[in-house]
């Protein structure tokens, strides 16, 4: 079930959200790997024993994948969120590991009316990935444009 319509206006700078609960397997992060970061500490467990990270660490575009389904499944409303022109800031901080479970937390730094476009308004935006200890493995700082109300406007 998609999130529930939130408007421009609904959004407030402070705002904070915090959802999500994705097992990181082995598995799933030998296969993304392959298919489109095939580096050894990703897709070898021999070759990755021997890197600064001792084991197996998940690809950064795989965990900026699995953060993008859990907003589209927890966070971003079908009815009035019309896209991102982009993201600022990424950083992969902390190596997600095989059993990590990661969640995300976002909050509202910014909310911006359109001045030609009366139907929308940007928001910014931090997000961030949490492991199962709660440490930050990768923010970054974006924008999503909203619409507003048509009922209110």
């Amino acid at each position: 079930m998609p999130p529930p319509t939130r408007w421009f206006d609904d959004i407030k700078p402070g705002d904070t959200a915090e959802f999500g609960d994705h097992l990181m397997t082995e598995e799933a992060i030998i296969a993304f790997a392959r298919e489109y970061d095939p580096q050894p500490f990703h897709i070898d467990r021999e070759a990755a024993k021997a890197t600064m990270f001792g084991g197996i660490i998940a690809s950064g575009w795989h965990t900026g994948s699995v953060v993008m389904r859990l907003m589209v499944d927890h966070y971003i409303s079908p009815g009035s969120f019309m896209g991102s022109p982009g993201l600022d800031d990424l950083r992969w901080i902390v190596p997600v590991r095989p059993g990590d479970r990661l969640r995300v937390r976002i909050t509202v730094t910014e909310t911006i009316p359109s001045r030609s476009k009366l139907d929308r308004g940007i928001v910014r935006s931090v997000t961030e990935t949490l492991n199962q200890k709660g440490e930050v493995v990768m923010s970054s700082r974006g924008m999503v444009m909203v619409m507003r109300n048509p009922e209110t406007r």
